[in-house]
């Protein structure tokens, strides 16, 4: 690939800015990915109160098993949910990245395709083979060919508007879920916890806005932490998910190298490989996503791993969620991981929105399809 190519793909780049200086943003955030994020509480209520009118067949109570097809942050909200429905789900709720549907999956399966665009070529594919088997099948998305091919099938199609990039409309991958899920009793009704989850997001998102200064804010405080540093994030049980999510917000708004590891698997195998190569230990951070809702023997895990990560030589920190209950906490976490990639990008003289790496593997599988 020509140089002059390679720089098509990178995002403009300036040096980095003084976060405390609100008045730089906009040189480098041309596409308002800062009014996304004070706008995420509020889609989240919008996102819900529309999914709670939406009209569900009936027949889709008899699932014994969901399946959502997604990729990146289409994805996540299924991520987010089979979390929750791990420890109260009578029926296994499972995320499927890929252009094959599972062989599981059967007329008992209720088969979600969740794609922003509705052109994801790997979750049509799999639709589309998902409508030819019988399952039970439902859509969510704001167009293009996946609300075509659904509601010329028929298919409950849930269509919402958001303008967003994909991964700052996680509301209407997660929240439409949620209640869906809910309303078929396939989880625990949360109509009860939205509303003080909502409130806990609001209060969060002032403290974490633009205007309140670094020494005050803690977004702004993690994200000078990760600055210049490989961010690895821990997360355990429910917060599985909500790291992965750190993770990914950090490859695209930061453009950062990011990874994520989970309790208490990592236990078995990470925690070895502190010690090699031994140069890279004072280049990494971690973000340990602590939750008072977590089993005492996880919370004990990640006080055990910190005291390990300590002795290596590698910088920590545990963050905790905000809220009454685990939804609560689970969301908080997820906006507060939001607001530090983007602080982090703006600390890496990077734009938040473009995502030219991605645009060109997209247009070169176009390309290759047309030879």
């Amino acid at each position: 690939m020509k140089n002059m190519e390679f720089d098509a793909m990178k995002s403009r780049r300036a040096r980095a800015i003084d976060i405390d200086d609100v008045s730089a943003y906009r040189a480098l955030d041309a596409d308002g990915m800062l009014d996304r994020l004070h706008e995420f509480p509020g889609e989240c209520q919008r996102a819900w109160d529309m999914a709670t009118g939406f009209d569900l067949p009936e027949s889709f109570s008899a699932a014994d098993k969901v399946v959502v097809l997604g990729m990146g942050g289409s994805a996540i909200g299924g991520d987010l949910v089979a979390s929750l429905a791990t420890s109260e789900s009578r029926a296994t709720v499972a995320v499927h990245r890929g252009y094959d549907l599972p062989a599981f999956v059967d007329r008992r399966t209720l088969v979600v395709a969740s794609s922003y665009s509705g052109n994801t070529e790997e979750t049509l594919t799999a639709f589309e083979q998902a409508m030819k088997s019988g399952a039970l099948t439902l859509a969510i998305t704001t167009g293009g060919k996946l609300k075509e091919i659904a509601e010329a099938s028929n298919v409950p199609t849930f269509v919402f508007d958001y303008k967003s990039p994909p991964r700052a409309a996680l509301p209407y991958s997660f929240m439409t879920l949620l209640c869906f899920l809910g309303r078929l009793g396939l989880l625990h009704d949360r109509s009860a916890d939205v509303g003080k989850m909502i409130s806990i997001l609001r209060q969060r998102a002032a403290a974490l806005k633009e205007e309140v200064p670094l020494r005050s804010n803690q977004a702004k405080q993690i994200a000078s932490d990760l600055a210049g540093h490989l961010a690895v994030i821990y997360g355990g049980e429910a917060l599985s998910e909500v790291a992965h999510r750190w993770k990914t917000q950090i490859n695209e708004n930061s453009k950062g190298w990011a990874f994520y590891e989970l309790f208490p698997e990592m236990n078995h195998n990470s925690v070895v490989g502190y010690e090699f190569p031994p140069k890279l230990n004072a280049q990494i951070h971690v973000v340990m996503l602590a939750s008072s809702f977590l089993s005492p023997r996880v919370q004990l895990r990640y006080e055990v791993a910190g005291r390990l990560l300590k002795r290596a030589g590698v910088s920590f920190q545990t963050v905790y969620g905000s809220g009454e209950d685990l939804l609560s906490d689970m969301m908080s976490l997820v906006l507060l991981g939001d607001y530090v990639s983007y602080y982090l990008a703006l600390l890496n003289g990077t734009a938040p929105g473009p995502v030219h790496a991605i645009d060109y593997l997209k247009n070169e599988l176009a390309n290759a399809s047309d030879r």
